[in-house]
């Protein structure tokens, strides 16, 4: 008697675009986990807690404004000085935070991949999230800056590229999600890549426009000016200025370039994190 065999075999899906957003959201759940869990793990046996989030830009507000606005003498678009550098740094903070900590995430949650199934992306999603909340009060204090150079007579006024907000926080948001996924799989085979993050992203924050607005950039240096408009974040933070403040340099074109770019970069970190996540545990 003949007898049928059927072999079973679990093979991972070959569509590099393929991100399982059903998945992901079916993982809700888990995402609301993991953003508590790098809340409170981070801050657990801190002195000060919650508070690092306002010391941290306040203090390198008050470093900014002593080195760059009062000794280098560099222009902050006739906007007060602390006021320029905190819009800066709140800004690039976020995205900073989003690529460094997504630059790591696998290799610190290796342990954790090796045990249990759930969809990948859920990992950099919650340090997007959870700096989210960061961001959030970090907005805070940049809102208590406004309030107190406008009751002392400073000239800005917020504009309409305010409303523009949300989607400048999305584009920093899946900026630093992109490039902190290609890294992240990147250093999965090469692992002095990890060193270079940190010393990277501070580089990175000098071709940006945070300690010194475009304008002047094109003024003294035209030459070069180009190398800084075409970094996304640069667009990202002049519009966060101009949004908020009425000053900065704003360009639709230049808007579109970035969020072109951000998307091509956000596609390129998913093709890469797909194409590494079946070997991902066995190479970290």
């Amino acid at each position: 008697m003949n007898k049928t065999q059927e072999n079973w075999e679990i093979v991972p899906a070959n569509n590099l675009f393929d991100l399982k957003l059903g998945e992901v959201w079916a993982y809700r759940d888990l995402l609301v986990l993991l953003v508590r869990r790098d809340f409170v793990s981070f801050y657990k046996q801190t002195i000060l807690g919650p508070l690092w989030f306002f010391i941290q830009p306040l203090f390198t507000t008050i470093i900014f404004t002593f080195i760059f606005g009062n000794l280098a003498g560099i222009s902050t678009d006739k906007l007060p000085k602390p006021l320029f550098y905190m819009a800066g740094i709140t800004a690039w903070n976020y995205f900073a935070d989003c690529l460094t900590k997504t630059s790591s995430v696998f290799k610190d949650n290796a342990p954790i991949f090796g045990k249990v199934y759930f969809p990948r992306l859920i990992m950099p999603l919650s340090i997007v999230v959870s700096n989210l909340v960061r961001f959030g009060v970090q907005l805070v204090l940049f809102f208590i800056f406004m309030a107190y150079y406008a009751t002392n007579g400073a000239h800005f006024e917020p504009s309409w590229a305010i409303l523009l907000f949300p989607l400048v926080v999305v584009l920093m948001a899946l900026l630093g999600l992109g490039l902190g996924m290609i890294i992240s799989a990147m250093t999965t085979k090469y692992r002095d890549l990890s060193f270079l993050i940190s010393f990277g992203v501070q580089l990175l924050m000098y071709a940006t426009t945070v300690i010194y607005p475009l304008s002047a950039a094109v003024e003294k240096y035209p030459k070069y000016a180009w190398l800084i408009k075409i970094n996304p974040m640069t667009t990202l933070i002049e519009t966060f200025r101009y949004g908020f403040l009425g000053k900065g340099t704003f360009s639709w074109d230049a808007l579109s370039y970035t969020t072109i770019s951000t998307f091509v970069i956000l596609l390129l970190g998913i093709v890469v994190f797909n194409k590494v996540e079946k070997n991902f545990v066995d190479t970290v």
